[in-house]
C-alpha cells in the first residue's frame, strides 16, 4: 500500500466521522447528547491523568484586565525567551527602554517546581461580533492554560500558583517605569523619575552610608517580621542639616536603590486633613512619601510651644517663631491629622513605603512628630568631610589621588563647607577640565571660608570677654578707684 493509498484511507476515515457528529448532533435528543457527553468526560477524566486549569485575560465581563493573567505574562516571559520558538516583543517604558519577550499565541513552555513538571500554553478564542460597519468586529479572547499531572493538586494549586503570582508582580515592578508625583489640593500627578543619584556617588561619610544601605535593604525585606509583630510595613526617616548637605539628593538614591516610586507631598497645598488621607490612600505600595522642609511647610511644629507660652503668661514673642498659620496660609491640616498620616490606622494602606521629612532646623520641630515609631532614624547630614571630599572628587574629576588633597584635608579639618559648595568648585570651569584647576579653586574657596569664619568670631569673642570681665568679682584695687 503507498502512502497516497494511506492518505485517501485516513481521509475517508476522517469524512466518515465527521459525518456521524453531524447525525449525532442532528437528530438526537438533547438530553441524550447531555448525557452522553458528561459520561464521556468523566470516563476521559478517569483514564486521562492531567488537570488544566485556565487563566482568562479579562474578568467580570470583560471589564477588568485580570491580576492573575497579567503577573502570569510576567512570569512566563524569562521561560518563553528560551523555549518557546514564536515570540511576541514589546517595549517597557522604564528607565532603560527594555525590551521584553513573551510567548506568542498557542505556543507551549515547561516548567519546574520542587522537581515537579508542568507546562504552561497560550490560547486564543476568536469570534466575531454583530456590527454595522462593513468590516466585521472579532472579539480576542485571550488565556493561558496550566497543566500538572493531579497527584501534585496540592502542591501546584497552592505553592506553585503563589510564587508564580508573587514572582511575576515583582518583575513587574522592577521592570516598571518609575515616577515621581507631586499633588495639586488632593489629586496627584507625575512624571517620570529620571534622577541619577546613587549611594556610590552620594558625598556622604563611608559607614554612615554602609549602615544606611543595610537599613533600607533590610526594611525592603521585612514583610514577614512586621506581619508578626503587628505593625504596618512602613519606616520613617528625619533627613536634617544645613542647606547644600545633600538632604534631596539623599532621598533620590534611596529611591534608586530600592526601586521606589517618590511622592512629594506639598502640605501648602493640602485644603484639610480629609484631603490629606485622601492622598496618602492613593499612594502605592512601594514608594517614598516626602515632605521637604517640614519646619516650613506649615506652622504645625510650635503650636503646642505657644499654647504653653500663653497658658503660662508669657507675653513676650520670640522673634524666631513663625507667624500663626491662620494669619498666613489657608490649609487647615493640623498636627494630629499630620500624626495620623504617619502613623495612624491609614498609614498601613498598601504597605511597604517610607516616609520622609527633611529640614533644616532640627530643634524647632515637635518632639511628637519625631519620635521613634513615626521617625524611626534620624540622619544628620552635615558639612563636607574629607572622605566625603574623596566621593566628589572621584565623582566630578576622576581622581583618586593628588598632592593637594594634603592641603585640602588640613583646611577640612579647620573649616566648613558643604557638599554643595564643594561641588561648585569642583565643577570644571574650562572645557578643558584641568583637575589641578579646580583643586586650587577649591583651596582658595576654603581659605576664604576660614577667614570669613575667623572675622565673624573676633566680634563674638569681644564680648564673652567683655561679659567675663564684669562678672569678676571686684577686688580692693577696684574698691579703692570707685
Amino acid at each position: 500500500m503507498t502512502f497516497r493509498d494511506v492518505f485517501t484511507h485516513l481521509g475517508s476515515i476522517l469524512a466518515s466521522l465527521m459525518f456521524l457528529w453531524a447525525v449525532f448532533q442532528q437528530y438526537f435528543p438533547y438530553q441524550l447528547r447531555s448525557s452522553i457527553e458528561k459520561y464521556s468526560q468523566r470516563f476521559v477524566s478517569f483514564v486521562y491523568p492531567y488537570i488544566q486549569i485556565t487563566f482568562t485575560e479579562f474578568t467580570g465581563e470583560r471589564l477588568m484586565r485580570s491580576e492573575a493573567y497579567s503577573a502570569i505574562e510576567t512570569y512566563l516571559s524569562s521561560i518563553s525567551s528560551t523555549q518557546a520558538k514564536r515570540l511576541k516583543a514589546d517595549i517597557v517604558k522604564n528607565s532603560n527602554q527594555s525590551l521584553v519577550l513573551s510567548m506568542d499565541d498557542h505556543e507551549e513552555v515547561a516548567d519546574e517546581f520542587n522537581g515537579v513538571k508542568l507546562w504552561w500554553a497560550s490560547g486564543k478564542n476568536v469570534a466575531k461580533t454583530q456590527s454595522f460597519s462593513f468590516y466585521p468586529i472579532t472579539d480576542e479572547k485571550r488565556y493561558y492554560k496550566l497543566t500538572f499531572h493531579k497527584r501534585h493538586r496540592d502542591l501546584i494549586i497552592g505553592p506553585y500558583l503563589s510564587h508564580v503570582i508573587k514572582e511575576g508582580k515583582e518583575i513587574k515592578v522592577r521592570n516598571r517605569q518609575r515616577k515621581l508625583y507631586t499633588n495639586n489640593g488632593s489629586m496627584w500627578s507625575h512624571v517620570v523619575f529620571e534622577h541619577p543619584a546613587t549611594f556610590e556617588t552620594l558625598a556622604l561619610d563611608p559607614e554612615k552610608k554602609r549602615e544606611i544601605i543595610e537599613d533600607l535593604i533590610i526594611f525592603s525585606k521585612a514583610e514577614e517580621f512586621y506581619s508578626r509583630i503587628g505593625r504596618a510595613w512602613k519606616r520613617g526617616y528625619l533627613l536634617y542639616g544645613p542647606p547644600g548637605t545633600g538632604k534631596s539628593t539623599m532621598i533620590a538614591a534611596m529611591a534608586n536603590l530600592l526601586g521606589y516610586d517618590l511622592y512629594d507631598l506639598e502640605l501648602t497645598a493640602v485644603k484639610d486633613n480629609t484631603e490629606l488621607r485622601k492622598l496618602l490612600i492613593e499612594t502605592s505600595s512601594k514608594s517614598i512619601i516626602v515632605i521637604e522642609d517640614i519646619d516650613c511647610s506649615l506652622d504645625l511644629t510650635g503650636q503646642r510651644r505657644k499654647k504653653m507660652e500663653r497658658e503660662e503668661g508669657g507675653d513676650k514673642k520670640d522673634p524666631k517663631q513663625k507667624i500663626p498659620q491662620e494669619e498666613t496660609k489657608p490649609s487647615q491640616v493640623t498636627l494630629s491629622g499630620l500624626l495620623n498620616f504617619i502613623d495612624g490606622l491609614w498609614s498601613a494602606c498598601g504597605g511597604e513605603k517610607l516616609i520622609v521629612f527633611t529640614t533644616n532646623h532640627v530643634e524647632n520641630l515637635d518632639p511628637a512628630l519625631i519620635r521613634k515609631g513615626r521617625m524611626d532614624k534620624h540622619v544628620e547630614l552635615s558639612y563636607c568631610s574629607f572622605e566625603a571630599f574623596k566621593v566628589l572628587a572621584r565623582n566630578y574629576l576622576k581622581l583618586e589621588s593628588h598632592h593637594l588633597f594634603d592641603p585640602i584635608q588640613r583646611l577640612f579639618a579647620e573649616t566648613k563647607m558643604t557638599p554643595a559648595d564643594v561641588a561648585e568648585h569642583l565643577m570644571p570651569k574650562m572645557a578643558s577640565g584641568d583637575p589641578e584647576a579646580c583643586l586650587e579653586s577649591l583651596v582658595r574657596g576654603l581659605e576664604l571660608s576660614k577667614m570669613k569664619a575667623e572675622d565673624e568670631e573676633k566680634p563674638e569673642r569681644i564680648t564673652r570677654v567683655r561679659k567675663s570681665e564684669e562678672e569678676l568679682p571686684v577686688t580692693g584695687k577696684n574698691r579703692a578707684n570707685d
